[in-house]
């Protein structure tokens, strides 16, 4: 999701640059990040994945209400764009859903591994679709991602499973989404691109929602308030980090959510990586790395 609010943010005032201001942003990005992983895996245990997503977008418009009044309130929610916000939510409703299937069905670190190649997919997008041109650092990054992918998933190995394919469904989701928002933020400020996020989706996901609905027990409440707040202001806290630094600088610290990840499924849930897996992931990485140095020497305007 990085990138996709790389983006947002060039459409947000730009503030004094700090690294140790983007830092903090970032540290709350990342807290909110593992602690949505932990929280959504014990929601989605014991409630449907359509009502953890109905309930978590209605928390989190009321959660995100005070910084919608400091925007200048409803009227500064209206768009000009409403097809293209339908659009890019419909599939960025998929990815969450598939996001928040796969937490539960797979190793953490395995899952944002996967997530990882989001900025890889985007890429891909790019060339198929917006006719980006394709140099020697897409196609390693393409290269590597896709490798590392294939190293965790290993397809008619005994380690694939359907968690796996899922969160490539919706990394690859996750993508297009992007390739959207790049449209989007040469109009939309931040606040207003999430409102629209979780109006959109919140009448996405009503019907099946109520299809399955049954009374979260009271046990439930604590952990589904959290991945509602950490689902929302992840992302806007690493739009604050952006504003304050760049992709460059803020990247590699978003990196350290995968070993974070790794060492909390290992202490809470006693979960296990192979060799191969590990070297997948570093491979994913790698190809978001190469993606960082194509980055820093293009423009740094928005295109659509």
């Amino acid at each position: 999701m990085l990138c996709a609010w790389r983006w947002v943010c060039k459409q947000t005032p730009m503030n004094e640059q700090s690294t140790v201001k983007a830092a903090l942003w970032m540290a709350g990005s990342i807290a909110c990040f593992l602690t949505m992983s932990v929280a959504g895996r014990t929601v989605t245990a014991a409630l449907d994945v359509f009502q953890v997503m109905e309930m978590r977008s209605i928390i989190g418009l009321v959660m995100l209400s005070p910084l919608i009044y400091r925007a200048g309130g409803l009227k500064a929610m209206r768009t000009r764009r409403p097809a293209l916000h339908v659009y890019r939510n419909v599939l960025h409703y998929a990815g969450q859903f598939g996001w928040l299937m796969a937490v539960g069905m797979i190793p953490l670190a395995e899952m944002v591994a996967i997530e990882f190649t989001t900025p890889i997919w985007t890429a891909v997008w790019a060339v198929l679709f917006l006719r980006e041109a394709l140099n020697r650092n897409k196609l390693l990054a393409m290269a590597f991602g896709l490798i590392g992918v294939l190293m965790i998933v290993r397809p008619g190995g005994d380690a694939v499973q359907t968690g796996h394919l899922i969160m490539v469904a919706a990394a690859m989701a996750f993508g297009i989404t992007i390739t959207i928002t790049r449209s989007l933020a040469q109009t939309e400020s931040t606040v207003r691109i999430i409102f629209w996020m979780l109006v959109i989706q919140s009448a996405i996901g009503l019907a099946p929602a109520i299809y399955v609905w049954q009374p979260p027990e009271l046990a439930i409440w604590p952990p589904l308030l959290v991945v509602a707040f950490t689902g929302t202001f992840s992302h806007f806290c690493m739009a604050r980090a952006l504003s304050y630094a760049e992709a460059t600088v803020v990247s590699p610290m978003d990196f350290m959510r995968l070993p974070l990840t790794a060492l909390i499924g290992w202490f809470i849930y006693s979960e296990q990586l192979d060799a191969i897996s590990v070297a997948g992931a570093v491979l994913i990485l790698s190809g978001n790395v190469f993606n960082l140095r194509r980055r820093s020497t293009a423009p740094t305007s928005v295109t659509g």
